[in-house]
């Protein structure tokens, strides 16, 4: 899109507030792994700099699970403006109840890392050596923990349009996205 998708204007607010607004009910902290402060001054919640800058996704998802001060961590691409409070509910239950490390829609062919949800104490010395090797793939590490993806029958029970990994990435996918919420109310 040419500029920080997080502070993209959609529906009159910031990108990132939808996607906080729709999952800040399910989480006792919530942080935002960002290199800049600039227009996140609103935010109103802890802003992380990657503590391996340059390392792309992996990197962020390395810091947001370091920041984090509690066991399971929940996240979210700040581009996803109808993220699903009801499958990361799901989720974080399948991991407490199953003793998980890392619950993820999707499969291995088609997975979606960024709506995910995370055991810290497992995951993140796993990602930090994948990142040491020179890592870049958010999973490359998948195979040292306890994976279970949420298969897209279930997905579509609790995501029924199929809006959850919706992103945008350029203004018409950000103007068709805003005149779906809208129609959604």
């Amino acid at each position: 899109m040419g500029r920080n998708k997080a502070l993209v204007p959609f529906l009159g607010r910031p990108l990132y507030q939808r996607v906080l607004d729709r999952l800040a009910p399910l989480a006792d902290e919530v942080l935002i792994t960002t290199n800049t402060s600039e227009g996140f001054e609103a935010a109103n919640v802890p802003l992380v700099a990657d503590v391996y800058p340059g390392q792309g996704a992996l990197g962020g998802l390395y810091t947001a699970i370091w920041a984090a001060r509690h066991p399971i961590v929940m996240v979210a691409a700040c581009d996803l403006p109808f993220v699903s409070p009801e499958l990361m509910r799901h989720q974080i239950e399948l991991m407490i109840t199953h003793e998980l490390d890392v619950v993820i829609p999707g499969t291995w062919e088609k997975r979606e890392p960024l709506h995910s949800v995370y055991r810290k104490d497992t995951c993140l010395p796993l990602i930090r050596q994948a990142l040491v090797r020179g890592e870049k793939r958010l999973i490359s590490w998948f195979a040292h923990v306890n994976v279970q993806f949420v298969p897209p029958k279930e997905i579509q029970k609790l995501d029924p349009l199929g809006l959850a990994f919706r992103n945008v990435n350029s203004q018409e996918e950000l103007e068709q996205a805003e005149a779906l919420a809208r129609e959604m109310g």
